[in-house]
């Protein structure tokens, strides 16, 4: 779990495996989490980049996939949860808080039926509903979510149900 680029930003890896999530704080609760093939460094640093604004402070696990932060120009802590003396939870809330209730969305809304056809579709959806849980304008939630609908490619079902569909952005 990380806050990045002035949001709230999350690693998640493929739904049999587990992974460490930085975290960086700032006051946003924005939510970005994105599916990696493993843990290791060649895939973490090139979310890491992508959704935290470079100078920015990086708190993180001890976790050796992240030691490369500092080349990248970021400010990298490390806790190392199993020298702190405090439960994982207690450390880093944010990150622990935010992947149990994705597990409780997931087994709740889903039945548990997540496959990794569709994970990148969950998160996406998991991440708006996230960011959008205190909005006091919930007239504004329909607008932001007519403006996405125009800005990005529309998709079949074709391409929904049998996984050929790429996140393009926005339509040609």
């Amino acid at each position: 779990m990380a806050r990045f680029k002035r949001s709230f930003a999350c690693t998640m890896p493929s739904t049999q495996s587990r992974l460490p999530s930085p975290d960086v704080t700032t006051t946003s609760p924005s939510l970005r989490m994105q599916r990696l093939s493993n843990a290791s460094g060649a895939s973490l640093i090139p979310f890491v980049r992508h959704a935290v604004e470079p100078g920015s402070v990086v708190r993180t696990d001890s976790w050796g996939g992240y030691n490369t932060l500092q080349e990248h120009g970021y400010t990298h802590q490390k806790t190392n949860l199993s020298e702190s003396g405090d439960p994982a939870h207690v450390v880093m809330p944010g990150v622990h808080r935010v992947a149990s209730l994705l597990k409780r969305w997931l087994l709740g809304t889903h039945q548990g039926a997540v496959t990794d056809k569709h994970l990148d579709y969950y998160l996406d959806e998991y991440t708006f509903r996230f960011n959008r849980r205190g909005s006091r304008a919930r007239g504004l939630l329909f607008l932001r979510l007519l403006q996405q609908a125009v800005a990005v490619v529309p998709v079949s079902y074709k391409e929904l149900v049998h996984g050929q569909h790429k996140n393009s952005g926005a339509p040609p």
